[in-house]
């Protein structure tokens, strides 16, 4: 490490030079190409994967989802006359635009289903000739432009569909820059120099530009979910800058102590940069756990925001020691810089709230733990009723034209809010939003005669509002039909409905012949992709804690503290997903925030929540243990080794902890629901880390475990590889009274 920062400081023109033209070549290969990013989560070999392929196979690409256009008048009804001919006019408008493939009008000779038993609710049907994330934005604006061109006093117009919510609005890269600018007043209130400020976030910007414009080039290899850019760029900003204020804070440390600027530069990155290193491995680990799942687009998600983290850590130490040695002494402020000069270098001893907060936690121990966990209790209790399921256009925020669209068919229009059964006084149901695709395929007559039986058996079927005719492909072997639940797609009467169909209806209704008919759609999708989740959750988590342990095994050379950075870990994730759950789930200020109205958690939400909350929690124990280990190394006393370590890091964790809460936060500016999750749950994760965890009830745990916290047997200390966190002059020099002998896994020469 010290190598490594000694050639970028002499280089410091060269390393600059490299990390820019890096940034602008991948950025402009990045551009040239276009991204590839896939917003399918379809999971072969389940069932609905299966009817998913038979719909592809089949009906060749036709069984694709489109767009809505709904309209809606308050008085009177939709066929009135001049309603018909203004909307007529406007849907033969739209059929004309670029991109749209066919519409399919309610006035039509088979448009009478589009129209709500009411008569004050209609829709028409948009296909495209490409599939929803391939039609260009400007086409679909002009769909959107043309449909509300018709919306008058009387009539309101609203669209709806995968292709115009991928399209909607959104407040571009507002997220970033908010988060960006509070960070930027955070790092100034920290040091009071602006030059030094600005350093971590010129490094973050650069490295996550580049990491930014990677991942669109990884889609072209490998398949990347839609939301994966943004993940790693909220994960990207927030390391980023905290990884490179823990080293710019060790480098003023070093100026204030007296030593040159490239001295200082270089003793930063090889000892606050080999935690760095070190915890950016442990996000990378973290995050490589998702493999384990074997979900193809999650795998994406894992290279994607490891190749973030591996770029930012690469910038901390590279980079950022070259940008410190450009503005010298300016690193320190005005202040500090007069009384360097003045004064000469003085002793600094750690005082002000953080050395009392450290030495109240050692003197109550005992009482202030019990707190931490009564509060990382209370905040983890609605993790219990998390719900796993599919978010849809019903979930957007209330002033969006989807959630509209969407409202307006399940209930009609305002006054027409389904009951507490889901039943509607208007539109078309709730379940009209979500529709259950069964798919067969067939051989023989036996077969056909049992599916043409179908739509009459599943009629009036509990929980069933209404099924479709069979429709079949060209060829005659494959068979698709549509039954819409009397439920909404994210409620849990439709899973049991699927559950129904699966189990009793389906097998029922082909008893008798070797008919098999899948399940698809939107519900049954969801339900089994969580079914895979949580299947394989417990070896996933189970992974993901044993690596992270193993390498704090090896980084402390202690048995406590991996065991007790895992349970604080479990505690950040179950408490970060109470959150969750109350704001989304519950709805408890979702409408509020802009977030949308209540509804189930994404399923993959867990997996890609502990990947990243178990690196993120990691890097605040590396940082504060390593500094107490230093403690410890050098004087074998457990009290003043946890008293002094929380003191000199608790001010630079927690000045950490409020930059990252400020990236993640921000990200709820995005206008994604799912992106919105990320930022909140990490946001509540870094808090509860950073203001309970490891200012509060990990040093008071180390307080009442005193030098058992260090205890490592002596067979197993022999057989560790030895690895290194901290200076490594400290083992050279540390003296370990002879009573710490066994505690100590450095006593024996």
């Amino acid at each position: 490490m010290a190598a490594i920062a000694r050639w970028c400081v002499k280089h410091r023109l060269a390393t600059v030079l490299i990390w820019l033209f890096a940034c602008a070549g991948v950025v402009t290969a990045a551009g040239a190409i276009g991204s590839a990013y896939s917003s399918d989560y379809e999971v072969p070999g389940t069932e609905s994967g299966r009817a998913t392929a038979l719909i592809e196979e089949g009906f060749r690409g036709q069984g694709g989802e489109g767009d809505t256009v709904v309209w809606h008048v308050e008085r009177g009804t939709v066929r009135a006359p001049d309603v018909q001919q203004r909307m007529s006019a406007m849907l033969d408008d739209v059929a004309e635009l670029p991109s749209v493939a066919a519409v399919s009008s309610p006035y039509a000779t088979d448009g009478a289903s589009r129209i709500s038993p009411d008569g004050r609710t209609a829709y028409a049907t948009v296909s495209y000739d490409e599939p929803p994330d391939s039609v260009p934005t400007s086409h679909v604006d002009a769909v959107t432009k043309t449909a509300k061109a018709a919306q008058t006093d009387g009539v309101q117009v609203e669209l709806g569909g995968p292709t115009v919510g991928l399209s909607e609005s959104s407040p571009g890269h507002l997220a970033e820059a908010v988060g960006v600018a509070v960070a930027a007043v955070v790092l100034f209130l920290a040091f009071g120099s602006l030059a030094a400020s600005l350093l971590p976030i010129a490094t973050a910007v650069v490295s996550v530009g580049t990491a930014y414009a990677g991942i669109v080039l990884l889609g072209h290899l490998m398949t990347v979910a839609d939301f994966a850019p943004m993940l790693g760029m909220l994960i990207g900003l927030g390391v980023g800058i905290d990884y490179a204020l823990f080293i710019v804070t060790r480098h003023r440390k070093g100026l204030r102590a007296g030593l040159t600027v490239p001295r200082a530069a270089q003793n930063a990155v090889a000892t606050t940069g080999r935690a760095v290193v070190f915890a950016g491995a442990t996000v990378c680990i973290a995050l490589l756990g998702m493999l384990i799942l074997r979900l193809s687009f999650l795998n994406g998600v894992a290279i994607a925001a490891c190749l973030t983290v591996v770029l930012t850590v690469a910038a901390s130490v590279t980079l950022l020691p070259a940008l410190l040695s450009y503005i010298g002494d300016r690193a320190l402020s005005g202040r500090e810089r007069r009384r360097l000069r003045d004064a000469g270098p003085q002793p600094e001893v750690p005082t002000g709230f953080a050395a009392r907060w450290s030495a109240f936690v050692e003197r109550r121990p005992k009482l202030l733990g019990a707190v931490a966990v009564v509060v990382m209790a209370v905040l983890a209790l609605p993790a219990l009723s998390l719900h796993l399921g599919s978010s849809d256009q019903g979930n957007n925020p209330a002033s969006s034209t989807t959630r509209k669209a969407y409202d307006l068919l399940a209930h009609g229009g305002p006054g027409q809010a389904p009951g507490p059964s889901g039943a509607s006084g208007g539109g078309f149901g709730p379940g009209v939003n979500g529709p259950l695709t069964l798919v067969a395929r067939l051989d023989g007559v036996a077969q056909q005669v049992a599916m043409d039986r179908l739509p009459q058996e599943l009629r009036g079927a509990d929980g069933v509002a209404s099924v479709g005719p069979v429709t079949y492909n060209g060829s005659g072997d494959t068979a698709v039909l549509t039954v819409v639940p009397d439920s909404a797609p994210q409620a849990e009467a439709t899973s049991e409905l699927v559950d129904r169909l699966r189990g009793e209806l389906l097998p029922k209704a082909a008893a008798g012949t070797s008919l098999k008919v899948h399940v698809g759609g939107v519900t049954a999708g969801y339900d089994d992709f969580a079914a895979v989740i949580v299947g394989k959750l417990p070896l996933f988590v189970g992974s993901v804690i044993a690596f992270g342990c193993l390498l704090l095994l090896l980084a402390f050379r202690s048995i406590g503290i991996p065991l007790k950075a895992a349970a604080m870990n479990v505690a950040a994730v179950a408490s970060s997903f109470g959150v969750v759950v109350a704001i989304f789930q519950w709805g408890w200020g979702s409408e509020l925030l802009g977030l949308g109205r209540a509804g189930p958690i994404e399923p993959f939400l867990p997996v890609i929540m502990v990947s990243v909350l178990f690196g993120l929690s990691m890097d605040y124990q590396v940082f504060l243990v390593s500094r107490m280990y230093e403690e410890w190394l050098e004087t074998g006393d457990n009290r003043r080794a946890v008293r002094v370590g929380l003191a000199e890091t608790s001010r630079v964790i927690n000045s950490a902890a409020v930059i990252m809460i400020s990236v993640f936060l921000a990200f709820v500016l995005s206008g994604d629901r799912v992106i919105a999750m990320f930022g909140i749950a990490l946001a509540a994760a870094v808090a509860l880390d950073a203001f309970v965890l490891r200012t509060l009830l990990v040093p008071a745990l180390m307080h009442m475990l005193g030098g058992a916290n260090w205890w490592l047997p002596r067979w197993l200390d022999r057989r560790l590889p030895r690895i290194s966190i901290e200076r490594p002059e400290c083992r050279a020099h540390a003296k370990i009274p002879e009573q710490h002998h066994e505690r100590s896994t450095v006593g024996r020469r």
